[in-house]
């Protein structure tokens, strides 16, 4: 799209949102930060939807397009114009005629480059602000003169709260943690620390127990995580399931957090979670050919997000192998060579073999040797499809898969080459829209 164009496009579409949202009042809440924002968005929706009307931003439509698409109930209509005639007429209907709006939008907010923030989200009057993980070294921070910069330029979101307004803030981020001190308003905090106002603890893999027969082939079958959460004087274990990571832990927290400044009922809201929406490509458990399980973690990749997912990878007791497919990382600038290289020697400690994707992704392996994984261990290739190739030949009964990578390096498509269901890929990849399968890089 011509920036003539999306220029004019977004100018039309934040005045409609505008106009919406003066007319029907929603309540907002507004997500940010470096790590999980999306599994947080739609954690808060499932928490909430149990509830009230709300409406989420679909997938992670999270720019200054995203958001009034979002506000609007819009699809995206990418470069085709007929889609976007329609969109604003659309948006007109919802300011002239009446129409049942929802009470709440869970919005998530992204920025890439300094002055996002205003340009994006400048214009909404928040109800709630949550600020996730930051990381050591975040995504996105190649743009950024530092990682205080990029910090800084996410913190600009407290300043659409309303006077009555919260802050929720991830208490594990000592950073973001800080940023209670740039507001006067009321602050409330999740994590895994014990001066949180929401606390999880007892982290575990949820195994499959069951005792029929005909599934004694599944019996300790990895199926989710289980943690406890206390707050409020109360106790309750909560289970996720088809999902690994501590960062959907953090994303229950987070929605739990603001349960609980909504004072909803804590029981409906932990039950909400067990099976909530979870988008494809975030480290999602699907089954795999051969009797394979893979952790589809493909939608994007950054180093502390990377640490994680390899950190869950060891911990998950499946089968005999361990095998990291892990992709160049993008956009990290002078922390290029050095971020690469510290993933390969924590892959040396969670992962009996490594495969690398990518020019960049070979500074992991660089990593790995040094660490003193083993050459024979180690396969590397140029782009996802190869890959894909690869591991269709690979790839073992009860072998353990990890796949992520950045987002253009498309990793979904080395996920569908050892995808068992493969008439429902659609569903269970990332990026299965035409626009999206259209384009052949990588």
């Amino acid at each position: 799209m011509k920036p003539i164009f999306k220029k004019i496009l977004t100018l039309v579409l934040r005045a409609e949102s505008r106009l919406v949202l003066r007319k029907y009042k929603p309540k907002i809440i507004a997500i940010t930060g470096s790590v999980g924002k999306t599994s947080t968005k739609d954690a808060i929706f499932a928490v909430l939807s149990k509830a009230v009307h709300v409406r989420k931003s679909d997938k992670s439509y999270n720019s200054e397009i995203g958001l009034p698409i979002t506000v609007l109930g819009l699809k995206n209509g990418w470069n085709n114009w007929g889609i976007w005639l329609k969109n604003f007429l659309k948006g007109l209907g919802l300011i002239l005629l009446p129409n049942k709006y929802p009470k709440w939008l869970v919005l998530e907010v992204g920025i890439s480059h300094p002055g996002d923030m205003k340009k994006t989200a400048s214009w909404l009057k928040t109800d709630m602000v949550v600020i996730t993980a930051i990381g050591e070294t975040p995504a996105h921070i190649e743009f950024f003169q530092s990682r205080k910069q990029l910090i800084e330029e996410k913190s600009k979101l407290i300043k659409t709260l309303k006077q009555d307004g919260f802050l929720i803030l991830n208490a594990d981020d000592h950073d973001v943690l800080e940023l209670k001190h740039k507001t006067k308003n009321l602050v409330y905090t999740y994590g895994f620390s014990k001066d949180a106002d929401v606390i999880g603890s007892e982290e575990n893999i949820l195994y499959e127990n069951s005792s029929n027969a005909e599934e004694e082939n599944r019996k300790g079958y990895p199926k989710g995580v289980i943690f406890r959460v206390d707050e409020g004087g109360d106790s309750l274990p909560v289970a996720i399931e088809g999902v690994f990571g501590r960062n959907h832990i953090y994303a229950s927290l987070a929605a739990l957090a603001v349960a609980s400044k909504l004072k909803l009922n804590m029981l409906n809201a932990v039950d909400a979670l067990k099976n909530y929406e979870v988008q494809p490509g975030r480290m999602r458990i699907i089954l795999g050919i051969n009797g394979s399980l893979i952790i589809d973690d493909s939608y994007n990749s950054s180093p502390f997000a990377c640490e994680a997912a390899l950190g869950t990878l060891g911990e998950v007791q499946y089968g005999e192998r361990k095998i990291a497919v892990l992709a160049d990382m993008f956009e990290l600038g002078k922390h290029t060579i050095e971020s690469h290289k510290h993933i390969g020697g924590v892959v040396k400690k969670r992962a009996d073999v490594l495969v690398v994707v990518g020019p960049r992704a070979e500074m992991i392996k660089e990593g790995a040797l040094e660490a003193g994984m083993k050459p024979d261990n180690i396969f590397e290739f140029s782009n996802s499809r190869e890959t894909g190739e690869f591991l269709k030949g690979f790839v073992k009964e009860k072998d353990l898969i990890l796949v992520k990578g950045a987002q253009n390096m498309r990793m979904e498509r080395a996920v569908e080459a050892i995808l068992l269901d493969k008439e429902n890929k659609s569903n269970l990849l990332v990026r299965q829209e035409e626009e999206w399968l259209k384009r052949q890089q990588y």
